[in-house]
């Protein structure tokens, strides 16, 4: 059974980093874009960065210059480096990938930024 693990959310002062991890694991024959959305209270969820198994990256604007996305293909595994984290950024993070031609989603990890 495919599923996608998240870990690296905690609760972090206005300015400082963060960074997410996501591993994908089960039976992988394929495994394509993977990408990072958010979901604060009230609101929709928004994607945050993607990344294709190429490498090629796309971001929201919000977090142009802050965040980056990466991934190690050996490792079924991606990341986000968040950096000058903002109050704004408060949201569950949710990892989401292409495996096997079908979309998966993690179960979410809570980021908190302090003003």
């Amino acid at each position: 059974q495919v599923q996608l693990v998240e870990s690296g959310g905690g609760l972090v002062q206005a300015g400082g980093s963060l960074r997410l991890s996501c591993a994908a694991s089960g039976w992988i024959f394929s495994l394509n874009a993977m990408g990072w959305y958010r979901q604060a209270p009230g609101k929709q969820r928004e994607l945050v960065a993607g990344i294709t198994n190429s490498g090629s990256t796309n971001y929201a604007e919000s977090v142009l210059g802050r965040f980056t996305i990466s991934r190690d293909n050996a490792k079924n595994t991606v990341y986000l480096q968040m950096n000058s984290l903002k109050p704004e950024d408060t949201a569950v993070y949710y990892c989401n990938a292409d495996i096997n031609r079908r979309n998966f989603w993690g179960q979410g990890t809570q980021v908190t930024v302090s003003s």
